[in-house]
């Protein structure tokens, strides 16, 4: 088994998040073996870049994926979170609050299957 990922904590909560937004701290810490704590200060970098908003539902908390943003790198700027939530997911389910709108339009990703990368035999 690898000692690295390809996604950073933060891309594997947003993952998490995008499957269940009423995950709870404890089982997105469980789920990827980290600190609650830990869990906690992700969801809160996450808010406070403006990515996820939280919502408090009673005693729990729901978490709304901003999807229209643009990623943070900035070589990837043209991408959008939600696109490659999409893309990791592979569901539209990512799609809320103002980017419900982004998705009634016409996908400017298309033809991206074309980019998968295939191993030779």
């Amino acid at each position: 088994m690898a000692s690295w990922t390809f996604l950073t904590p933060h891309a594997r909560v947003l993952l998490l998040v995008a499957h269940d937004p009423g995950v709870r701290l404890r089982d997105i810490a469980a789920s990827l073996d980290i600190t609650e704590r830990s869990a906690f200060g992700i969801i809160t970098d996450l808010v406070e870049a403006g990515y996820v908003v939280k919502e408090k539902d009673g005693r729990r908390n729901r978490y709304h994926i901003q999807a229209h943003l643009p990623l943070p790198e900035p070589t990837a700027r043209e991408r959008t979170v939600g696109e490659v939530l999409t893309l990791l997911t592979g569901t539209d389910a990512t799609v809320t609050g103002k980017s419900a709108a982004a998705a009634a339009s016409p996908d400017s990703g298309s033809g991206q299957d074309g980019q998968r990368a295939t191993a030779k035999q």
